[in-house]
């Protein structure tokens, strides 16, 4: 909704719909972007709080697991797409690449601690999402909307909580 709702305020050529294949949810994409989108968020945007806010070890575990499952997967699609561009639908970002950002950016830095999701690391163990995710956060061109990604990204912020203390002794056991 937030690439379309105030496109009456730009100009015409900044406007989503004249974006074409280059827009957040190109239609030839949208049922792909959405598919993803759907078990994105439930496994992996959600899951590592599925997964660090468990109130039992076996709740953890199931859901710490499927965080991994998914991240696995988005490894594969990286793969699968390498030839077609750095995002995970090709040569734009679009609205599935915004989505997982913010995730996978506090992954290593947050997430693996706080949340205990700490089988692998993004940085260590998946090299496609790793360069994905330095591709994004890099980028200061017009493909990332000037490097908004890396303006907007504070790591101070993300890798520090007060919620450290609260969380249970949860671990992972394989």
């Amino acid at each position: 909704m937030l690439y379309t709702a105030f496109d009456d305020l730009l100009p015409t050529e900044q406007r989503e719909e004249s974006k074409g294949p280059a827009g957040l949810f190109p239609q030839h994409l949208q049922s792909d972007i959405e598919e993803f989108n759907s078990w994105v968020y439930d496994t992996i945007n959600n899951g590592v709080y599925k997964a660090g806010f468990a109130t039992s070890q076996e709740i953890y575990e199931e859901n710490a697991y499927k965080v991994f499952e998914s991240l696995d997967r988005v490894e594969r699609h990286l793969e699968a797409t390498e030839s077609e561009g750095p995002y995970l639908f090709g040569q734009h970002i679009t609205d599935a690449d915004i989505r997982l950002f913010p995730t996978l950016v506090r992954f290593d830095v947050s997430y693996y601690m706080l949340m205990k999701v700490n089988l692998k690391m993004i940085r260590h163990d998946y090299p496609r999402i790793h360069t994905w995710l330095r591709t994004i956060y890099w980028d200061e061109s017009e493909k990332t909307r000037g490097g908004a990604f890396k303006s907007t990204t504070k790591f101070d912020r993300v890798s520090q909580s007060p919620l450290y203390d609260r969380f249970p002794a949860l671990t992972l056991t394989r």
